[in-house]
């Protein structure tokens, strides 16, 4: 176990969004950064997590904070430590808060234990660190027990549950069961989605924000097709050495280049001239890698020439996730057993971690690359993979669950498909495949969408608004 960290991050102009708004956007978010300069002055806002790579908050976090600093605004991100035992359960409470069993282990009274002695010792060092007059960004069920402990300190605390179902069933139940005690008495309590929103809260102190994407950030800039070419080329996707150079912008605007390689698990590189089906997430089993691959098998390979691409980041690197391993290795056991020819067409690439913005432009660069983008999700939080996906004009099919509903209109930004319907999917995929002028319309449509209501600019200002709240 390691002491809780600071992740550092510099600032970030907000001038950057005056390229990507409208103007009633952008009056929206100078009065927004006014606001948030004279309201917080002299306060920190602290966001507070588990990780500080892999995973939607901490793609948030990145792009946040600086924004937020850019502001005017005194914003910092700490990560809390914890031991293999601590994460088992915390990814138990996960799963069930999305309805399913996980490890099928429930929460025990030991696991309560565990759970409660790493909050007490984060929140022994966080509370020397937090001021009386400070504002407190909790996030998911690694930090719930933090709330209690931290108001103590005479600061504001808000939790934010960025999970849920869209039908609670027993197993949501309780998972709240456990954190409801925990959270209830937060000053406010922010979800993804009103669905999401859980009985017992008091509603007055309950709001909803849907996540957001970067727009400038390495995984979401603008990126021509010879550099996409290029950067897929020295990771090792495409096979070959690159004609071009494989460089882009980091956050900061200095100049880097791609030198890490993916993790094949097997697989050939992906020839460069064949349709391509991507899948972009988390080795988890409620993304459902291995029904993605049912589906390719079943429904889209018989019809098409397509290949299937399910990447994920290197499982060594994200720390809060224990079942990552061993999702991969039962998706590379699932692909070996099928016939060669097939074998060849689908494609497992785990991306290199050590350089957070070198893995975000090979992922950018790969959901360029692709014809159809997917996200066949069994349970969704809100999937800002979806998101990335339709910013960067691609057409995506998606499972209509969690906030990937709130995000695709189906039939115009995207296709919805019910998450256990493999010919549906495999019918959905093969349409776009088949019909490139609907496809190409349907990605301006889904551009459009996530600039209208996705990306970080809104988040900014809802923000502002909720501390705003808290405050008086």
């Amino acid at each position: 176990m390691t002491p809780i960290r600071e992740v550092v991050l510099g600032s970030a102009t907000l001038d950057r969004f005056r390229s990507v708004l409208n103007d009633e956007q952008w009056d929206r978010l100078q009065r927004a950064a006014e606001r948030a300069r004279s309201d917080f002055e002299g306060r920190v806002i602290w966001n507070v997590n588990s990780t500080a790579r892999g995973g939607g908050v901490a793609e948030l976090l990145s792009s946040l904070v600086p924004y937020s600093r850019a502001a005017g605004v005194d914003v910092r991100w700490l990560v809390i430590e914890g031991d293999p035992d601590f994460f088992r359960v915390t990814k138990r409470i996960h799963n069930m808060l999305h309805g399913s069993p996980g490890d099928g282990l429930g929460i025990s009274a030991e696991d309560d234990a565990t759970y409660l002695a790493t909050t007490e010792r984060n929140a022994a060092e966080l509370a020397a660190l937090i001021g009386p007059d400070d504002l407190v960004l909790l996030h998911d069920p690694q930090t719930a027990g933090l709330v209690e402990p931290l108001q103590s300190t005479g600061a504001r605390v808000v939790w934010r549950c960025h999970v849920g179902a869209d039908t609670p069933n027993d197993l949501v139940e309780k998972a709240w069961s456990f954190l409801l005690p925990h959270v209830i008495d937060a000053d406010r309590v922010v979800f993804s989605r009103a669905a999401f929103v859980w009985d017992g809260l008091d509603r007055a102190r309950v709001s909803v924000i849907p996540p957001s994407i970067d727009a400038f950030t390495p995984k979401n800039q603008p990126l021509p097709p010879a550099s996409a070419e290029a950067i897929l080329r020295a990771c090792g996707i495409h096979e070959g050495p690159s004609d071009g150079e494989a460089v882009f912008t980091r956050l900061d605007g200095s100049p880097a280049r791609v030198v890490r390689g993916v993790d094949r698990s097997g697989s050939a590189p992906l020839p460069a001239t064949v349709p391509a089906v991507v899948q972009v997430s988390r080795w988890d089993r409620l993304k459902d890698p291995a029904g993605v691959l049912r589906g390719f098998v079943q429904g889209i390979a018989p019809s098409t020439d397509a290949h299937l691409v399910l990447a994920g980041p290197s499982t060594a690197a994200v720390a809060d996730d224990p079942e990552g391993a061993a999702v991969l290795a039962e998706v590379a056991e699932q692909a070996g057993r099928l016939a060669p020819g097939l074998r060849d067409r689908v494609h497992l690439f785990s991306l290199p971690m050590d350089d957070l913005q070198e893995n975000a432009i090979i992922v950018n660069a790969l959901q360029r690359r692709a014809d159809v983008v997917v996200q066949k999700s069994l349970a969704e939080g809100f999937g800002l993979t979806v998101a990335e996906a339709m910013w960067k004009a691609r057409p995506v099919v998606a499972s209509a669950v969690g906030g990937v509903q709130d995000q695709i209109v189906d039939g115009e930004s995207g296709l919805l498909v019910k998450p256990d319907d493999l010919d549906g999917f495999g019918d959905a995929v093969c349409g776009l495949l088949g019909d490139p002028g609907r496809a190409e319309w349907m990605g301006h449509n889904a551009r459009e969408r996530v600039r209208g209501a996705f990306l970080g600019a809104r988040h900014l200002e809802q923000y502002v608004d909720l501390f705003e709240g808290v405050l008086t």
